[in-house]
């Protein structure tokens, strides 16, 4: 009878697993910013609103803070100029978040597909407009549009500046600003597409179109829905135009999108209370799209 020897335990091979505190120092630099970017301004703010400052007697103390529970949030719901910004800003959402993710799908399609020469020269010209400062692109879109001045106040067949022109102006701006972003987005996914699957397509008959539609467009369909989201956010915060234009029509009050509506509170009527829960619930309204958005992107990818 032959005896088998038990096996020897495998030796340590000299790794060691990373110990806690080495993964607690990885994450510490993320922790920290998100500790001292989001989490104290968010707290801060939540603060700010529970509070509201009045003067106590005479006055001649001067103004104390008083906590008010959710008087400021009541304030602002029930503000007739709150709810004029919402609406300005859904209807600028419906109209640019379209009109920009088609038309940089688009673009970025054309480019990828080859149907265009010079490609390198057509993405610097559509990215170059995002390198533009925000204040400095309002500002030439401004000069354009103002009357005896810019040349497109004669061409178009509203008034840019006006109250019924003012809105498209600004969709304009916007969209001349964050195309090319987006463009840039886009056909980095597409350049990832496995082009033995497109030569496949190509060989069973497919045309350009069809191949765009039944499989490029699939393929980055998360890339899509992640845009989707950041430009639902950046609509909500619409800031930079609006206020730009401020300067040259009156057809954008102080209070136009929820952002300026915060602007004013803080800094013109110096109410902090009211203008820290405007941003709560502007907040509150970015996250609850984006879970939207994102639940959705997840189900159509299931």
């Amino acid at each position: 009878m032959t005896v088998v020897p038990p096996r020897e335990a495998p030796r340590a091979t000299g790794r060691r697993r990373p110990s806690a505190l080495a993964s607690w120092a990885l994450a510490a630099p993320f922790a920290l910013l998100l500790l001292g970017t989001v989490l104290v301004p968010i707290g801060y703010a939540l603060y700010l609103s529970l509070f509201t400052e009045r003067l106590s007697g005479l006055g001649f103390d001067g103004p104390r803070d008083v906590f008010v529970w959710l008087e400021n949030y009541a304030t602002v719901l029930t503000d007739a100029a709150f709810h004029e910004g919402v609406g300005n800003v859904a209807r600028y959402a419906l109209i640019h978040v379209p009109l920009m993710l088609g038309g940089a799908l688009l673009l970025a399609l054309l480019l990828d597909a080859a149907m265009v020469r010079l490609r390198q020269v057509w993405l610097l010209s559509v990215f170059l407009p995002y390198a533009v400062p925000g204040v400095i692109g309002g500002l030439i879109w401004a000069y354009l549009y103002s009357p005896n001045i810019g040349p497109l106040n004669d061409l178009l067949p509203w008034d840019p500046l006006g109250s019924g022109g003012i809105m498209p102006s600004i969709v304009t701006i916007a969209t001349w600003q964050w195309l090319g972003y987006n463009v840039i987005i886009f056909w980095t996914a597409l350049r990832t597409v496995p082009r033995d699957v497109l030569e496949a397509a190509r060989v069973d008959g497919a045309g350009p179109i069809r191949t765009a539609l039944s499989i490029k467009v699939p393929a980055i369909r998360p890339t899509v829905f992640v845009a989707l989201v950041f430009t639902v956010i950046g609509s909500l915060q619409l800031f930079t135009e609006p206020l730009v234009l401020r300067t040259f029509t009156g057809s954008v009050t102080s209070t136009w999108t929820p952002s300026l509506y915060v602007y004013e509170s803080a800094f013109i009527s110096n109410d902090y209370g009211r203008a820290a829960a405007a941003s709560i619930l502007l907040a509150l309204a970015c996250a609850l799209l984006s879970a939207l958005v994102m639940r959705l992107s997840a189900r159509r990818s299931r």
